[in-house]
């Protein structure tokens, strides 16, 4: 072989210098896998056919449980005001715990992008195009956090008072989920929804002819309140076969103490006391519009399919709180029972293992973290959540060793191993659930003696966990023999 000169030499490497940028923003970025986000609104860990749910037809969803590996423990940390979804994506999107994240939403909204610290810009800054579309809901312009950002919509579509104290049995129907006269999903003339998962499909179509990858953040306002679907998705849940839930009640004891009380948008929807009938009904509507966005989701996969670029991107599904709809005689969010605190999670992507589900204890949030690995970005200092890849490649890995959770000042609850405590500072009432044994948190263990260590135990991990999310207020106080 022929040796070659220096300055041939110098010239080769000057040639790949040149084709390798230093800051690895366009060949290295063609090595990046995509990022496809899709986010519900109010959607429980336990409304997904295949993850044990029967009644609920979600064949869309099923498929990303068939093709990749499920989080069965993902939370929500809880919420600094009645609209439970402000907090969770403005976590999502800063990486911060509860309450220092609460100290970051009242930032002004211009000061918020001029950190450029969110997440969307920290996705640009490591090569990716990014885009946009449906519920947004944090104090920042969507259209400058992100390239790309369309029909960016608020907390939720309007509402109307027909869609409240309803139904009661014997009286007419006032409201139906497919009449568009009510406005809600249908303002604009097609259902949100649609236009989701329209705007998905076309920012795929449109990332195939990037060099860079991409990261979408796709978020549906579905299955919020008003719960509108098509008549067809509605009629297939005839309401003789919509189960009222084992933990019904007609009304829960300490609504008011917890701040969860008559006066809460939320649980006005349905009539008090709540009726089996009442309830039914929001179930069934609640199914609809789940099973309508399954379908919408449906079209996002193939499109990503068709699109060749399924091979190399990670899909994400997850929602940013669970919602009680008839459980423990709430209809909200705004509770720190798991139909409330725990959302479904799914990850879907190259060598994640397919079918495959893990019980660790994780936060929603742990997208967040997860995404800028998978980036290969370093995981800037103030974010606090976690990347969930190591969970995912090891099952033997465990996740978070104790789960906060905390609403307002009127409820704090901490999940170690199987159990969880629930206080209600302003009632000064506890409770202890076994949420192994009682999933349902229906058995209240707290005054047993031979539980009273138990509830020590967790207090104290509690009060630990309050100094890790900033939570300032003083439970030693309220529970000095605790």
């Amino acid at each position: 072989m022929p040796r070659l000169s220096f300055s041939t030499l110098l010239f080769c490497v000057l040639c790949l210098t040149l084709n390798c940028p230093a800051d690895g923003s366009a060949a290295d970025s063609q090595r990046k896998p995509n990022i496809l986000f899709i986010f519900a609104d109010d959607q429980c860990f336990d409304t997904i056919n295949s993850l044990g749910n029967e009644e609920i037809q979600t064949p869309n969803l099923d498929r990303l449980v068939a093709r990749g590996t499920t989080f069965t423990h993902a939370y929500n940390m809880g919420s600094w005001s009645g609209a439970v979804c402000v907090a969770s994506r403005t976590m999502l999107i800063t990486g911060k715990f509860l309450w220092h994240a609460e100290k970051d939403y009242k930032e002004t909204s211009k000061r918020y992008l001029d950190t450029g610290r969110l997440w969307p810009q920290l996705m640009a800054k490591a090569g990716y195009d990014t885009y946009f579309t449906g519920k947004w809901h944090i104090r920042a312009d969507a259209t400058k956090a992100f390239k790309t950002a369309r029909n960016v919509r608020g907390g939720m579509p309007n509402q109307t008072p027909e869609g409240y104290n309803r139904p009661i049995e014997g009286q007419p129907l006032k409201w139906k989920p497919w009449d568009m006269a009510f406005g809600g999903f249908w303002k604009g003339g097609k259902h949100w929804s649609e236009v989701v998962g329209d705007d998905a499909c076309d920012y795929l179509d449109a990332a195939r002819k990037s060099d860079n990858p991409f990261f979408m953040y796709i978020a549906f306002n579905a299955p919020h309140d008003p719960r509108q679907s098509p008549k067809e998705y509605v009629d297939k849940y005839p309401l003789d076969k919509v189960a009222v839930p084992q933990n019904f009640l007609t009304e829960y004891p300490y609504n008011e103490a917890m701040k969860a009380g008559r006066g809460l948008r939320d649980e006005k929807l349905a009539p008090f006391p709540r009726t089996e009938y009442s309830v039914k009904v929001n179930r069934q509507e609640y199914y609809a519009i789940i099973t309508h966005m399954d379908e919408q989701i449906g079209r996002i996969l193939d499109t990503l399919e068709a699109s060749g670029q399924a091979d190399n991107t990670y899909i994400f599904f997850s929602a940013d709180h669970g919602l009680a709809c008839g459980q423990h005689g709430l209809m909200g969010k705004q509770n720190m029972f798991d139909h409330s605190v725990r959302v479904p999670l799914m990850v879907v992507g190259p060598n994640v293992p397919a079918g495959e589900k893990r019980n660790a204890n994780v936060y929603l949030q742990d997208i967040m973290a997860t995404s800028l690995e998978l980036a290969s970005t370093e995981r800037p200092d103030y974010v606090q959540f976690n990347s969930l890849l190591p969970l995912v490649k090891d099952k033997s890995k465990s996740g978070y060793a104790a789960v906060y959770g905390a609403y307002l000042q009127g409820q704090r609850a901490i999940t170690v191993g199987d159990y969880k405590l629930i206080l209600y500072p302003e009632a000064r009432k506890t409770l202890l659930f076994n949420v192994k044994a009682d999933p349902l948190e229906m058995h209240d263990l707290s005054e047993q003696p031979e539980h009273r260590k138990t509830v020590k135990r967790l207090f104290a991990r509690l009060l630990d966990l309050q100094t890790e999310t900033g939570d300032e207020l003083d439970l030693k106080a309220v529970y000095p023999t605790l």
